[in-house]
């Protein structure tokens, strides 16, 4: 019988029958009732500034396909040096947000982390990541054929004692982490990873629009554009889109554009899909008030959360995980948020450890006071009313 694997966030592999792949974690991961709800409180979108239904994003988009198209569906590696294509001065303008000398559109976040890691890493090169960091670093480190020399999660000791023991090579860690919301020790890893003469890459994928100046993430907010190597953004969060960005020095972003596998062998982002892009960067400029809502909701929800008992102190920005244990004591979590008319996102093996399975709240801009009183109940009513006896969120 074929064996299928699937490889965790840190770095175990476990292996299913065709039959138990096919089922892997499909019924706690999907609603089997899901058409009888109807969500009043989204908890699960990504889009955290409320900008994918935006009309102004929409007419943006429209507006450039009447006029030109589709674009040139091809691969981005017979493009890059069109100087007045769109794509270029979508990079140009990026780069300037971000404080960084280049920048490189990809087709994802995916794309950006796997191509990234492959084009810059060789067998010999040991790749020190964060436990916790996202799978498509843990991707490119395969595709590199790279050994990964994962370290704890946030664990400045540990990311001392391993560089020390293998030597150079790539320190790649998230700015801020998609299940727990934990926020990286950025000055510290950034000290320890130039002290052992080691390559930076940070994924900026949910900092990015919500964190640093004109959402500029959280690498600019701390003032380390210049020590930090290579940073990578998915966007489909914040910007609520398609696409990826790579930035970093022009040397080694001429060296990725032309390297990276994906970049090669996949087709370009699209002209009307740059021209959201655009319009989007325009809208976090203008109207900074979404980031700090996004920052209020989060600081409401999660105080009151710890009050209520839920140990959530991890969480430092928009992400708030509330670990239960196993897929069957976490079933009755999420079956309660959705009859309550609560949208949240189930998370268990491989996208967390064993045992930890877990429901995800990603905090948006749209959540009002009324909004978080409802979370807020709802939470407190399942402690009441569901079997909590091993529920990890409660222990000390």
């Amino acid at each position: 019988m074929k064996n299928h694997f699937a490889i965790s966030p840190q770095g175990e592999t476990t292996s299913y029958s065709n039959h138990e792949y096919k089922h892997y974690n499909r019924d706690f991961l999907t609603s089997r009732n899901r058409t009888e709800y109807d969500y009043r409180i989204e908890l699960q979108t990504n889009d955290y500034l409320c900008l994918a239904q935006d009309k102004r994003i929409i007419d943006t988009k429209i507006k450039h396909l009447k006029n030109y198209g589709h674009g040139n569906a091809v691969s981005r590696i017979f493009t890059h040096d069109i100087g007045a294509d769109d794509l270029n001065h979508f990079e140009t303008r990026f780069a300037k947000r971000v404080k960084a000398e280049d920048a490189v559109l990809t087709m994802s976040g995916y794309n950006a982390n796997t191509g990234l890691i492959q084009a810059f890493a060789c067998p010999q090169t040991p790749v020190y990541i964060d436990q916790y960091a996202h799978a498509s670093l843990w991707e490119g480190i395969l595709c590199a054929r790279a050994k990964a020399r994962p370290f704890r999660h946030n664990n400045i000791e540990d990311l001392h004692k391993k560089i020390r023991k293998y030597g150079p090579g790539l320190v790649v860690i998230d700015a801020l982490y998609s299940t727990t919301g934990t926020i990286a020790p950025l000055a510290d890893i950034v000290h320890i990873a130039k002290e052992g003469d080691c390559t930076i890459v940070v994924d900026e994928t949910h900092s990015f629009g919500c964190q640093g100046p004109d959402g500029a993430g959280l690498v600019v907010e701390k003032g380390l554009e210049k020590l930090v190597d290579f940073r990578t953004i998915g966007l489909s969060k914040a910007v609520a889109a398609r696409g990826g960005v790579v930035v970093g020095s022009k040397n080694n972003m001429e060296f990725f554009r032309y390297e990276a596998r994906p970049m090669i062998f996949s087709t370009s982002v699209l002209g009307y899909e740059v021209a959201g892009f655009n319009k989007v960067l325009d809208i976090m400029a203008e109207e900074p008030w979404r980031r700090f809502k996004v920052k209020y909701n989060h600081a409401t929800l999660k105080q009151g959360l710890l009050e209520l008992g839920y140990n959530v102190s991890a969480s430092d920005a928009q992400i708030i995980g509330i670990v239960i244990g196993d897929n069957e004591a976490t079933t009755p979590f999420k079956e309660f948020f959705e009859k309550n008319e609560i949208s949240a996102s189930p998370f268990s093996p491989p996208a967390t450890p064993a045992g930890k399975s877990m429901m995800r709240m990603t905090i948006n801009a749209s959540l009002e006071q009324e909004d978080i009183d409802q979370i807020l109940n709802v939470c407190e009513r399942a402690l009441k009313e569901l079997d909590t006896t091993d529920w990890v969120c409660l222990q000390r």
